[in-house]
């Protein structure tokens, strides 16, 4: 009799753990969350296809085609411009003559002109330009980076809180299949005068229960795969499932301090690197402005003639004007600064200005980020710290679970006390499965501030 109450126990035992932890009877359905998905994602498909659809990171991605667009049109700066121009006149009554005297007639002036301007010096203000617009081409394209990596922390989250979710659920649907188990079982034992009509009532009420908080885990699952899929702009939640990772063990991580990943992540951190670069660009931004104390030198060159034509007399043919009127030009002009009602003074200091706000904005960024990974690292001590204590906690409730209904089985413990039993381990169960996802996130976030992968 006690080896056929103790295979009941087993089976019963055994239903639960394996109803809790899918992942570790069927390797096939690990991949997916319902037997009807076409197709299931794992980490690096979310963030792929996150970071080619968000609209935060197009917007970025057109700042850095801006950014380009203004370096181009620096370095154009040291071209020479040219233009051409052309002009029709017509006079009526008395004018000028070809031979400089006055006459009642009626006259037209044509006048063609090409000309090209060039700048020798500008107090190295297109040179200083120019690598300001480097410069601020490099800081776009870190903010770029920096966008990439914002969403892909916070597809990480979100995909980290779908499988902890997809995880109560299962712990709510094994809840529910064995409190229907035991309200048959109770049911069949009433029959026969094993037990009375208010364990049936009692086991039922409770299998009510089971029944609405999975009806709450699967909201609170379809509610975690809807943010996800809002952060991957797919239009529709429905057909969308992750892959649950293989994270049973993990290992221990902390074996760096946060001064060591705070070193690393200061190299790698585009935020950071961002911050440099624009505070090298406001250090340029002041030789921009002190180039308004340098005088400036420009050439200047071009060429054009005319064709003239009254109406009392006759006028050379136009080919003969054009080339007989033929006037080139060059010219050098210097321009030197005298007293420009201290705008070069105040333009300066507006610069130098910018150039401690930007050391501040440095020095405020590499202190944020400091915080945040002293914080993700004792999150991930604490995470670490409960997976291991829900590990133990799973462990000793499951013993208890099993004593209990081994005493359940015997008549010697009665419903309530193995619903309580059940329950404990239930919620141990569950714990664990929070605590061990919180510590694989945690843990994957510290190597992501090490400027490795996110991934799982």
């Amino acid at each position: 009799m006690k080896t056929k109450n103790t295979k009941r126990v087993v089976l019963i035992v055994g239903a639960i753990i394996l109803a809790i932890f899918p992942c570790f009877a069927d390797n096939a359905a690990d991949s997916q969350l319902t037997a009807d998905t076409d197709h299931a994602w794992t980490l690096s498909d979310c963030i792929n296809h996150a970071i080619e659809n968000n609209i935060t990171i197009k917007q970025t991605a057109i700042n850095v085609e801006q950014r380009q667009n203004e370096l181009s049109s620096a370095k154009a700066r040291m071209l020479p411009g040219v233009s051409a121009g052309a002009s029709q006149s017509y006079s009526f009554g008395r004018g000028l003559t070809s031979d400089n005297t006055y006459a009642q007639t009626n006259t037209t002036n044509t006048s063609l002109y090409v000309g090209a301007d060039f700048t020798l010096f500008q107090g190295f203000a297109i040179k200083n330009n120019i690598e300001l617009s480097k410069l601020n081409l490099e800081a776009a394209t870190e903010d770029l980076e920096k966008a990439k990596n914002d969403i892909r922390v916070a597809v990480a989250q979100a995909y980290v809180q779908t499988l902890y979710n997809m995880e109560i659920a299962e712990v709510a649907r094994s809840q529910v299949e064995v409190d229907s188990l035991q309200v048959e079982r109770l049911k069949a034992l009433c029959a026969s005068g094993k037990a009375i009509s208010a364990d049936v009532s009692v086991q039922e009420a409770t299998l009510a229960q089971s029944r609405l908080t999975e009806t709450q885990a699967l909201n609170n699952l379809h509610l975690a795969i809807l943010d996800l899929t809002q952060l991957l702009e797919i239009p529709s939640p429905e057909h969308f499932a992750v892959v649950r990772p293989k994270v049973d063990d993990i290992d221990n991580v902390m074996t760096i301090t946060p001064d060591e990943i705070y070193a690393e992540a200061m190299q790698t951190k585009p935020e950071v690197r961002g911050e440099r670069i624009r505070l090298e660009a406001a250090d340029r931004s002041i030789d921009i402005a002190k180039s308004g104390w340098y005088p400036s030198l420009s050439l200047s060159t071009g060429f054009g003639s005319n064709y003239y034509t009254m109406s009392s007399m006759p006028s050379p043919s136009f080919s003969t004007q054009i080339k007989n009127n033929f006037s080139p030009s060059l010219g050098l002009s210097m321009s030197i600064p005298i007293f420009d009602r201290l705008t070069t003074r105040n333009n300066v200091r507006s610069a130098r200005m910018t150039y401690r706000m930007q050391e501040l904005q440095l020095e405020n960024v590499s202190k944020n980020l400091y915080k945040e990974i002293q914080q993700a690292y004792y999150n991930a001590v604490a995470a670490e710290s409960k997976y291991r204590g829900s590990m133990t906690a799973e462990k000793s409730a499951k013993e208890a679970f099993e004593v209990v209904s081994a005493k359940y089985e015997n008549s010697k413990a009665n419903a309530t006390e193995f619903n309580e039993a059940k329950n404990r381990f239930m919620s141990a169960s569950s714990e664990m499965v929070q605590a061990r996802y919180q510590y694989l996130y945690q843990s994957r976030l510290l190597d992501f501030y090490r400027g490795k992968e996110l991934a799982f």
